[in-house]
């Protein structure tokens, strides 16, 4: 159980150490208030596809970490590099008004095509996130899409 007092916390403040998601054999929550996106080859559960980008996994991964240091009360939580199948991210974005963290989870995988991603956003706090988390990956996503084209 995840104590109200991080609601108190500034950042990344107050968060246990993270592990990286173990994205194969990963089982989805019963709960709304979790997005998950992944590639069409992607065999777990997943409630979005997004097709691979036909870029290098490293121009991806860099990419991606430039662009989540972009968002506002975004913060970098921990970072695995070496991890296979590809490097791995993760984030707590903290709400605006009632300073509730999420946690986002990132894994960039070679792909025939280019680079895949597997994003992972999901809440800590309460069962229905009003689709917060889904809203929050297609932002994701569409400044991926922006920052890849530029």
């Amino acid at each position: 159980m995840t104590s109200p007092l991080l609601l108190l916390r500034r950042g990344a403040g107050g968060l246990t150490p993270v592990e990286p998601v173990v994205f194969d054999g990963l089982e989805l929550p019963a709960s709304p208030n979790t997005c998950l996106v992944g590639p069409a080859s992607y065999a777990g559960p997943k409630h979005l596809t997004q097709a691979p980008w036909p870029v290098a996994p490293a121009v991806l991964w860099a990419t991606l970490n430039r662009v989540a240091a972009g968002f506002p009360r975004t913060f970098k939580l921990a970072e695995f590099p070496e991890r296979q199948p590809g490097p791995q991210a993760q984030w707590v974005e903290r709400s605006a008004l009632m300073n509730y963290p999420d946690i986002i989870a990132a894994e960039v995988r070679a792909a025939p095509e280019g680079a895949s991603l597997l994003l992972y956003s999901r809440s800590l706090f309460g069962w229905s996130d009003l689709g917060v988390n889904k809203a929050r990956v297609e932002r994701w996503l569409a400044a991926l899409d922006a920052a890849l084209k530029s």
